[in-house]
């Protein structure tokens, strides 16, 4: 094994809230390949941004000769973590969750290596243990070893508690040993040392060591990467218009492109810490010269181009890039078809083109103006675009204007876009 310090190596990229035994594990990382887990409820028929930094370090760990090993809760999504919820989940059909683990399967295998010898990842389900034990043997043999005292007094549990309007069930409650359940199994079976996920799953990771303490006398670890907040207190990922999803089908590589793009500055290289693999000597160097000319615009289109081709792969991302262009610049972009698709899933707002007499009508319709009169005002003080072509008067569309024979872009300014489907 290499003797750097991965541990050091993730705090540099900002990727450590907390870490067990902080000494332990950095000897048997520098001297051993070990095994190491993150799981993912399928709670959705897809992961959300929220997701990548734990996806993203499990793959530093097997870039770094560990295994990691992928466990989706087929089991316990069926209950729904409480973590910091503010009330209950509503619960999710088995059926449902069968359907969203065979996608959220497919995502995880973007992310890492099933086919690189000792160190390839492993995909696994809670369901095959949890199907194979009954509710007696599960609270004779786990149950046992835990205190209701402790884990009333935890965090998560107890801000919801003193809630009078909410509390917690039992169902819930019990999620904390179903967790822990995984860590044991996986330590055992699969000799785990490791469990990683956000910083909220601190209280579940610990009950797992503390299971395997307790059960086999054996040390193992748990680290946990940071939550991003915003400065709403929303969740990172989290905007106006809903969650920026990981499937093209719900956040379109185009949005999902736009998201990283509109960042605050402040973001910038924190996240091309946290979220890329360029070497962190680079990053660092960037952030000194970030006032230089336009330096950090450039830097956060590295930071959106990186992740979206991470999580699209390079053709979608050639794509974002067409349409990009296609809005911003002059120059002359060969868009494709499938191009405006994305933008009229999400990109822009759109609307059908029936009944359109002229321009003017088209700029009510699309709401770029608020009347004819305004649309009229605007056309002659030459703010307004079809196709990125300046109009100067008043116009009736014909065929040349459709990309495709269905498609034309209305522009008001710069940034103000909306797209006509005929």
């Amino acid at each position: 094994m290499s003797q750097f310090n991965l541990i050091e190596r993730l705090r540099d990229r900002n990727l450590v809230s907390y870490i067990s035994h902080e000494n332990s594990l950095n000897e048997i990382l520098q001297n051993n390949s070990i095994s190491l887990y993150c799981g993912f409820d399928p709670t959705d028929n897809s992961l959300h941004i929220g997701h990548l930094l734990p996806l993203i370090t499990l793959r530093r760990f097997q870039i770094s000769g560990h295994k990691p090993i992928a466990l989706i809760g087929g089991a316990t999504s069926l209950i729904g973590d409480p973590s910091f919820k503010k009330k209950e989940r509503i619960f999710c059909s088995k059926n449902s969750i069968n359907l969203w683990t065979e996608q959220i399967s497919k995502q995880i295998s973007y992310f890492l290596d099933f086919n690189c010898g000792d160190k390839s990842a492993v995909l696994l389900n809670n369901n095959m243990w949890f199907n194979e034990i009954n509710i007696l043997t599960f609270l004779r043999d786990v149950g046992k070893h835990f205190s209701i005292n402790t884990m009333i007094n935890r965090t998560a549990v107890k801000q919801r508690i003193i809630r009078p309007d909410q509390g917690i069930s039992f169902t819930e409650f019990s999620y904390n040993l179903l967790q822990a359940y995984d860590f044991f199994i996986l330590h055992q079976k699969y000799k785990v040392l490791l469990q990683i996920g956000g910083a909220d799953q601190w209280g579940n990771i610990s009950s797992g060591m503390h299971l395997i303490y307790r059960k086999n006398r054996k040390k193992v670890f748990g680290l946990t990467i940071p939550l991003l907040i915003q400065s709403n207190g929303i969740k990172f990922g989290k905007t106006e218009s809903g969650t920026i999803w990981l499937n093209s089908d719900k956040t379109s590589p185009y949005k999902f492109y736009q998201f990283w793009m509109n960042i605050d500055d402040s973001n910038v290289y924190y996240f091309l810490k946290m979220f890329t693999f360029l070497d962190i000597l680079e990053i660092n160097q960037r952030e000194k010269e970030r006032h230089i000319g336009n330096n950090i615009i450039y830097d956060k289109s590295c930071l959106a181009k990186s992740i979206t081709e991470l999580v699209h792969g390079k053709e979608n991302l050639l794509s974002v890039e067409r349409i990009t262009n296609f809005l911003f610049s002059k120059k002359n972009i060969h868009i494709k078809e499938s191009d405006f698709d994305q933008l009229k899933q999400d990109g822009i707002p759109s609307e059908q083109a029936h009944d359109i007499k002229d321009l003017q009508d088209a700029l009510v319709l699309t709401g770029l103006a608020k009347s004819r009169t305004q649309a009229k005002n605007m056309i002659i003080s030459d703010s307004i675009s079809i196709n990125r072509q300046k109009i100067r008067k008043n116009h009736i569309f014909n065929n040349q204007d459709k990309f495709f024979g269905k498609f034309t872009l209305l522009s008001r300014g710069k940034k103000n876009h909306s797209l006509l489907c005929w």
